[in-house]
């Protein structure tokens, strides 16, 4: 498997896959990846991943998704997806730190996240 073994779908990608949430590669292929999506092996085209040794440890700055019905008009622009629980949150102003609502982890905010090895 090269050694990855983390992935998380692109932002540009749509798939109904959480963006921004890392999960766990099974099984690494030229053209599709299989991903453990709470237990469930999933496969995924692997143009649409970012891959990483590690995932990072810091909040994940997404867009603000299009014509979603769930999404909270009131976050704005971005909206950020802690990398333990993959819970999403607003990001009010621009946080350096934010803690976690769901799991009560306190980690950087991604800003300028650099720290994925695309595969």
């Amino acid at each position: 498997m090269n050694q990855v073994q983390w992935a998380r779908l692109l932002p540009t990608a749509n798939l109904k896959i959480r963006r921004g949430a890392w999960y766990r590669v099974l099984k690494l292929g030229p053209v599709d990846a299989v991903i453990d999506i709470r237990g469930r092996a999933t496969p995924v085209p692997r143009s649409m991943l970012q891959l990483a040794h590690n995932p990072p440890n810091q909040w994940t700055v997404l867009p603000a998704p299009r014509n979603v019905a769930r999404f909270p008009s009131s976050w704005g622009t971005q909206y950020g997806v802690c990398p333990s629980c993959r819970e999403r949150a607003a990001l009010e102003g621009h946080p350096t730190t934010l803690r976690c609502r769901r799991c009560n982890g306190l980690f950087e905010v991604g800003w300028n996240e650099g720290s994925a090895v695309n595969v």
